[in-house]
C-alpha cells in the first residue's frame, strides 16, 4: 500500500471513530426518589404520566419508592438516602415529607404535585415564583373550604354541630382549619376538632366523637387521613354521620359527598413537572400549578342510607353520582 493511501485511510478511520463512540454511548439512565405515607392507587397516574413522556423504568429511568407506613420520622432519613443516591429530582405527596427533605438538600428538586398550602408552610416563597429547589401543584384545599360547608349544609339543612377531623401534625393544615372555622361561623355551624397525628389515634377521636353525636363529618385529607379512610367512612355510616371530603375517591368508596380538585390529575401533571426539570428546566422557575377544575361527587346510596334527600339542583350539578 502506498503511503500516501495509508495515512488517508488512517485518517478517515480516526474521523469516524468519534462518531461510532456517539453512537454506543448509553442514554442518560434518570433516578427519581418518591417518597409518601403509603401506596395510594391515585399515585399510579404519577407512574403513568411518567411513560406517556417516555420514561420506562428499567430502561431510562430508575424509581426509588419509600413508604413511611405512617411513621412520619422516617422521612428524614429516606431524604438523606436519597441524596447519598444522588437522585435527579424527589417526588412527594405530603407536606411534612417535603420539610424534612429540605432540611438536608438545597439542591435536589423538589415535586410535591398535591401541595396543600404551600407559601403558608414555607414551601415556596410564592406559587408564581418558588424560589428555592421546591415546586409542584396546589389544591387550594383552605380555599374551598366555604364551598364544602355549604354544599354539606344544602344536603343537611339542619346542620348545626360538625366535626373536623384533621392531621394535626401536618402544618400545611393550619390554614385550613382556620378558615373552615370561619365557614362554619358564616353558616351558623359549630365546627369542634378532632385531631390525630399517626396511625394509633383514630380509635380514641371516634370513641370521642360517638360521645358527643355532632350533626356531620367533614375531613381534612391528607395522606395521613387518606391512609385510614376506610375506617373514617366505616365509622360514619355506623354513627349516622354525614360526610363531606376533598376527593371523590372518598364518595365512591362510601363517604357523602366531596368537593375539590381531581387528584389523579394533579399526580399526572407533576409527571410533566418533573419532565421539565430533567430537561433542565429549574424548580425556582416553574410556578406552582393550581387547579382549574374543581369536581363536586355525591353518593346517592349513602344519602338515601342516611336518610337524606339530595337536592335535585346538587345531582344535576355533581361531576359524579354513585347511585
Amino acid at each position: 500500500m502506498r503511503r500516501r493511501e495509508f495515512i488517508s485511510l488512517v485518517g478517515g478511520a480516526a474521523a469516524a471513530w468519534p462518531l461510532v463512540a456517539r453512537a454506543q454511548q448509553p442514554e442518560k439512565k434518570w433516578l427519581i426518589g418518591f417518597i409518601a405515607h403509603e401506596y395510594e392507587k391515585m399515585y399510579d397516574s404519577f407512574f403513568d404520566g411518567l411513560r406517556e413522556l417516555g420514561y420506562v423504568e428499567g430502561q431510562n429511568i430508575t424509581i426509588e419508592r419509600r413508604y413511611a407506613e405512617g411513621q412520619a420520622e422516617r422521612f428524614r432519613e429516606f431524604a438523606k438516602e436519597m441524596v447519598k443516591l444522588k437522585a435527579d429530582a424527589i417526588v412527594t405527596v405530603t407536606t411534612p415529607a417535603v420539610l424534612a427533605i429540605k432540611s438536608v438538600t438545597t439542591t435536589i428538586p423538589i415535586v410535591i404535585p398535591n401541595a396543600i398550602d404551600a407559601v403558608g408552610t414555607g414551601l415556596v416563597a410564592s406559587l408564581d415564583h418558588p424560589r428555592g429547589n421546591v415546586t409542584g401543584g396546589t389544591l387550594l384545599q383552605a380555599e374551598l373550604s366555604t364551598k364544602r360547608l355549604q354544599l354539606l349544609k344544602e344536603i343537611v339543612p339542619e346542620l348545626s354541630r360538625a366535626a373536623l377531623l384533621w392531621n394535626a401534625g401536618n402544618p400545611a393544615y393550619v390554614r385550613a382549619w382556620t378558615q373552615s372555622q370561619g365557614a362554619a361561623q358564616t353558616l351558623g355551624v359549630a365546627l369542634q376538632r378532632y385531631e390525630v397525628r399517626g396511625p394509633t389515634d383514630f380509635q380514641a377521636v371516634f370513641a370521642a366523637m360517638a360521645q358527643q353525636h355532632p350533626d356531620a363529618l367533614v375531613v381534612l385529607e391528607d395522606a395521613l387521613t387518606i391512609q385510614h379512610r376506610k375506617e373514617v367512612i366505616d365509622f360514619a355510616l355506623k354513627n349516622n354521620l354525614p360526610s363531606s371530603f376533598f376527593a371523590k375517591e372518598a364518595v365512591e368508596a362510601g363517604g357523602l359527598m366531596s368537593y375539590g380538585a381531581n387528584w389523579p390529575d394533579a399526580f399526572r401533571r407533576g409527571a410533566t413537572t418533573v419532565d421539565k426539570i430533567l430537561k433542565g428546566a429549574k424548580p425556582s422557575d416553574l410556578p406552582v400549578e393550581q387547579p382549574t377544575k374543581f369536581e363536586p361527587a355525591i353518593n346517592r346510596k349513602t344519602a338515601k342510607a342516611l336518610g337524606l334527600k339530595v337536592p335535585t339542583s346538587l345531582l344535576a350539578t355533581a361531576d359524579e353520582v354513585i347511585e
